[in-house]
Formats: structure tokens, C-alpha cells, sequence
């Protein structure tokens, strides 16, 4: 078993009481990425009591040798997407991909994500659709799509009022 489903095994039970759900793991160079979310959402305070707990049930278990940054965050507005559970998870949203290099045509895909099988996704772009296996991609994340103005709020450099 690999670090990181190791450290799934430890975080997940610690979640659940609070109704968060484990999102991501990853271990980049010394920093060990826990990220969870939470329908609507995750406050500050939660991140924080969460992080103290996750450190002490890491520091008992022990999964990664020598020192690490630990990081307890939630995904964000524009979250990233790097397993088939994350892309399935985003159907229906705009996702922009970023091909590997070599990877047959445009390597910036940018459309809305209408399939995903866990191992292709299929992006409605301009003109069509794009299938991409999922180790061609380099990187792939959600796009935020900012909504019209609310009645009151400045456009165009005037002011509007109610």
C-alpha cells in the first residue's frame, strides 16, 4: 500500500463525523496535501481544528518518512482534476486540460466536460468534442464562471443604482 492510501486510511475516519468527504491526497516533494470538502463549503476554523487533528493521527501512524509541510485545504472555486473520480464528478462544469507533450492536436483544451469514463474524458469545445485518455493530460482543473452583476453593482466604470 502507498503512502498516500495510507493516509486516506488515517484521515477518512476523521471526516466523516463532520460531514466531509476526502477529496485528495498528494505527496509533492516535502508538502503532504490533504484536501476535503464539504457541501457548502469549509470554514477557516474548521481547516484549522482539522489540521491538528489530521497531524496528531499522522504523527501516530507514521506513513511518511522524515520531515513534511502538512496542508489541509478545501479544492476551491477551480479545483483540480487528476483522478477519473474527479473528472466524474465535474460533468457538466467547464474544465480547461493542458495536454503532455506529443499529445495529438491542441495542447489547451478548454470546454465543457460532457463524458468521463475513467479513462477518457470527452470536452464540448468549439466545433465539436475532444476525447482525451487520461494519461495524456498534464493537468486538468475546473474553470469558475463568475455570474451576471447583482442589480446595484457597478459596470462599465458607472455607477448603478436600485
Amino acid at each position: 500500500m502507498g503512502t498516500t492510501e495510507v493516509v486516506e486510511e488515517v484521515v477518512t475516519p476523521l471526516l466523516e463525523p463532520r460531514g466531509l468527504r476526502l477529496y485528495d491526497v498528494e505527496l509533492a516533494g516535502g508538502t503532504l496535501r490533504v484536501v476535503v470538502e464539504r457541501e457548502g463549503g469549509i470554514d477557516l476554523e474548521l481547516l484549522g481544528e482539522l489540521t491538528r487533528e489530521v497531524s496528531v493521527a499522522l504523527d501516530a501512524a507514521d506513513p511518511l518518512p522524515g520531515r513534511y509541510t502538512l496542508e489541509v485545504s478545501s479544492p476551491g472555486l477551480e479545483r483540480t482534476l487528476r483522478r477519473p473520480d474527479h473528472f466524474a464528478g465535474a460533468l457538466g462544469t467547464r474544465i480547461r486540460v493542458k495536454t503532455k507533450p506529443g499529445t495529438e492536436g491542441d495542447r489547451r483544451v478548454e470546454g465543457e466536460l460532457v463524458a468521463a469514463d475513467g479513462e477518457h474524458v470527452t470536452v464540448q469545445v468549439d466545433g465539436g468534442t475532444r476525447t482525451l485518455a487520461l494519461h495524456e493530460i498534464e493537468r486538468a482543473r475546473t474553470v469558475f464562471e463568475w455570474g451576471p452583476a447583482a442589480a446595484g453593482t457597478r459596470k462599465k466604470g458607472k455607477a448603478t443604482t436600485s
